[in-house]
């Protein structure tokens, strides 16, 4: 019995140690990235958001960890949460793109928040994915719904790279690899450059900002703005890089991309400092009742959207991935509804399709179908003020 028992023993340790070393080999890919370190991680120390060791959001944020694990877990989800038929997304022509728009703005958005803003002359990529999924192992993470709507090699020349943080659906290493070629500027927040020099990207490409530094493109003034988020490849290095939104603020035309967010007190001095802007792109999807500081879920996107002075809204952080159990077309539709009650414009883009917004008028083609989906009223998404669950910004009432 003893014998036996030892057996077991040196067993379970070995199976233990093999687990260790494979977690060990996992965490050493090159998908995960790298950790600032010397010079960049001294300006990172510099900042007014480092304290304590780690970059930190001026509201703390509110998770509720066991409830959203259980849910995870046990929890069903929306039965529609996947599409059930193939997305109605475009293929991009080309062609279309290699003309200069007529009223200096269009805007073509791929899905999630992987979009083409090309604005008084400048090109510029935001938060590319053209992965195969948002994870940093070929085998494992949420996969997209659909192919790129066009290869990155047929893109026009881009003239910037923005991202907005290091999490694995917003800064793809595959997509980052592909661009190491290109003359591009790289614009990231602070530390996320550790990540791309990683990568094969040479440091005179990158310019790393916090929130309110800018950099000059072609005459395109891109400047970093708050957000309320976190960051982080694993879990070990959370909120070692900061996590931003941008506005591009051109000649003659202004756009406001919100990043990663959830509602936060720097919204009105972002548009009072940067704005009044064309259209905002705003993180309206991919949220839970569990995690509401880590997105604005749709009903505060359009609080936001109006306090950054937006003309129009376009949502983004929606339709390419599942990262959350709602159904996988209600950001828009309740984003809809939320602005129908504030008098709000919303301008819904079809994945793939090349858009000048003084072109379109109202909020655009209905291309996605009809689900079921949660209401505001049954499914309340509200950021709470100082990461305190009693105590929440209070949804806006309907005009």
């Amino acid at each position: 019995m003893r014998k036996r028992l030892a057996r077991l023993l040196v067993g379970l340790a070995g199976a233990a140690a093999l687990l260790a070393l494979a977690g060990f080999g996992i965490s050493r890919t090159p998908g995960f990235g790298a950790v600032p370190t010397g010079e960049r991680q001294a300006r990172i120390e510099a900042s007014p958001q480092w304290r304590d060791g780690r970059l930190r959001n001026p509201q703390p944020q509110w998770l509720d960890l066991r409830s959203a694990l259980e849910d995870a877990v046990f929890a069903d989800g929306s039965a529609e949460a996947v599409p059930l038929q193939p997305v109605a997304a475009v293929k991009t022509d080309p062609a279309a793109l290699a003309e200069p728009p007529a009223s200096g703005l269009r805007i073509t958005w791929f899905g999630h928040s992987s979009t083409l803003v090309e604005i008084d002359g400048v090109r510029v990529l935001v938060d590319p994915f053209w992965g195969e999924r948002a994870s940093p192992l070929g085998f494992l993470g949420p996969k997209p719904w659909f192919a790129p709507p066009i290869a990155l090699d047929e893109l026009p020349a881009i003239d910037a790279v923005v991202i907005s943080h290091d999490h694995f659906d917003h800064l793809d290493r595959a997509t980052v690899q592909a661009m190491r070629a290109w003359p591009t500027r790289f614009l990231v927040p602070l530390g996320v450059g550790a990540h791309l020099q990683h990568w094969g990207i040479a440091a005179e490409r990158i310019r790393e900002l916090d929130w309110w530094q800018s950099a000059d493109i072609g005459g395109l003034d891109i400047v970093a703005t708050p957000a309320r988020h976190a960051s982080g490849r694993r879990s070990s290095n959370s909120n070692l890089t900061l996590w931003s939104g941008y506005a591009l603020i051109g000649k003659a035309h202004r756009v406001w991309y919100s990043g990663d967010s959830s509602f936060h007190e720097g919204l009105k001095a972002i548009g009072e400092r940067l704005g009044p802007f064309d259209v905002s792109l705003m993180d309206s999807g991919q949220y839970n009742e569990h995690w509401t500081d880590a997105h604005f879920g749709p009903e505060l996107a359009v609080r936001a959207h109006q306090l950054v002075r937006a003309r129009r809204l376009i949502p983004v952080h929606w339709a390419l991935m599942s990262l959350a159990p709602h159904a996988w077309t209600e950001p828009v539709e309740r984003t809809l509804r939320a602005a129908a009650c504030q008098n709000a414009e919303v301008l819904v883009l079809r994945p793939g399709q090349p858009t000048e917004p003084a072109a379109v008028a109202g909020a655009g083609e209905r291309w996605w179908p009809r689900t079921d989906w949660k209401t505001a009223a049954d499914a309340p998404i509200l950021s709470t003020r100082n990461g305190d669950a009693d105590d929440r910004y209070p949804p806006a009432a309907c005009g």
